[in-house]
């Protein structure tokens, strides 16, 4: 049974920082790609960041990209979703994902395994 666990949300100010990391358990996680999303109230739950099981390749949301970066330590199981130049818009439960095998993915409905979230708020 595979198991995600997300840490590291907040409360932060826009243009502050936040490092979320997701510790996965289960089955190995070096041979599957793994994904950021996140969810604001009454929206749908949408892409941020995407990583292949090599941490080779990567690929963001627009909305993010330059601004976060996705990274992979594949000897303690974690990957992690390093934030900056935080906007009020951010704001939302980060989830992570991990997908079937180990190329990169932006669907929802391509990932096999969910976290439970993390929330994180950004004030303006």
């Amino acid at each position: 049974q595979v198991l995600l666990v997300e840490s590291g949300g907040g409360l932060v100010q826009a243009g502050g920082s936040l490092r979320l990391s997701c510790a996965a358990s289960g089955r190995t996680f070096s041979s599957y790609a793994m994904g950021w999303f996140r969810q604001a109230p009454g929206k749908d739950r949408e892409f941020v960041a995407t990583i292949s099981a090599s941490g080779g390749s990567t690929y963001y949301a627009d909305s993010v990209e330059g601004r976060y970066t996705i990274s992979r330590d594949n000897a303690k199981n974690t990957v992690y979703l390093q934030m900056y130049s935080l906007k009020p818009e951010d704001t939302g439960v980060y989830y992570c994902a991990q997908g079937p095998d180990r190329y990169i993915r932006q669907r929802p409905y391509q990932y096999d395994y969910w976290g439970q979230g993390t929330q994180v708020t950004v004030s303006s």
